[in-house]
């Protein structure tokens, strides 16, 4: 009866104490049994939380988009021979390389004497057209022509400067004219042909009747360069006259 009490006190608010005291002790109080539902016998039944219920309230929201489409990424078939297989031929190539130079050094050797001789051989060749062309040089002989009696001379070629006059003890003439008709308008030291390279020029030197380049006449301390043809007088009148020449 006490458990009893206790239970239905639970549930009702909480009254004042000394009221259980007024009750006598005669009187019987009847309470009703409490039965309290099993707890697992609850929990056992269908749908006890009521969560098909409110699933069933709402209704499943469609959508209206199209389904997306995944793509799915291409199959590339691998191609493992053929990688394979490229590495390796640059590697032969490369090791041959080396042992195709190191064969080809010993070869030059015994080809290089056959060049050698032949720059040996071409040396000479150049000395000889230089010697042809020097020949050719001295071929080029120049000359003077004396008018009046038609007789060559030949200028000396290992002179760079060539007196002519007559004889004298200061300046011995290189081309003496003492013997030549009419000598005598003719100075001892009378002109000078000097030759610079391939020229040759003539000067009057001091004389006393002049000296005349194709009748006009050259003053002392000029020089006239001389080309094939010119006239050449020594003195007045054009009595001594020579004709240059080359050859």
């Amino acid at each position: 009866g006490r458990c009893g009490y206790n239970l239905h006190s639970t549930g009702v608010p909480h009254v004042h104490a000394p009221v259980a005291a007024t009750v006598t002790p005669d009187m019987s109080v009847e309470v009703p049994p409490l039965v309290s539902p099993d707890p697992l016998v609850e929990l056992l039944q269908p749908d006890a939380l009521g969560i098909s219920a409110s699933a069933n309230s709402h209704p499943p929201v469609t959508s209206s988009l199209p389904p997306t489409a995944v793509a799915a990424p291409p199959v590339t078939p691998p191609q493992p021979s053929v990688t394979e297989n490229s590495p390796p031929t640059p590697p032969p190539t490369v090791a041959v390389q080396p042992v195709v130079s190191s064969q080809g050094i010993p070869t030059p050797p015994p080809l290089e004497p056959p060049p050698q001789e032949q720059a040996e051989v071409s040396a000479p060749a150049a000395p000889l057209m230089t010697t042809a062309a020097r020949t050719q040089l001295q071929q080029v002989n120049a000359r003077l022509v004396h008018v009046q009696t038609d007789m060559l001379i030949e200028l000396p070629q290992n002179l760079s400067v060539i007196h002519i006059g007559k004889p004298n003890d200061r300046i011995p003439p290189d081309i003496d004219v003492s013997g030549f008709p009419n000598s005598e308008i003719v100075s001892r030291i009378h002109a000078d042909i000097r030759v610079e390279g391939d020229a040759h020029y003539v000067e009057d030197v001091g004389s006393s009747n002049g000296t005349y380049i194709n009748n006009l006449p050259l003053l002392p301390g000029n020089r006239h360069r001389l080309r094939p043809g010119d006239r050449i007088s020594l003195g007045k009148g054009d009595m001594m006259t020579f004709l240059f020449q080359l050859a």
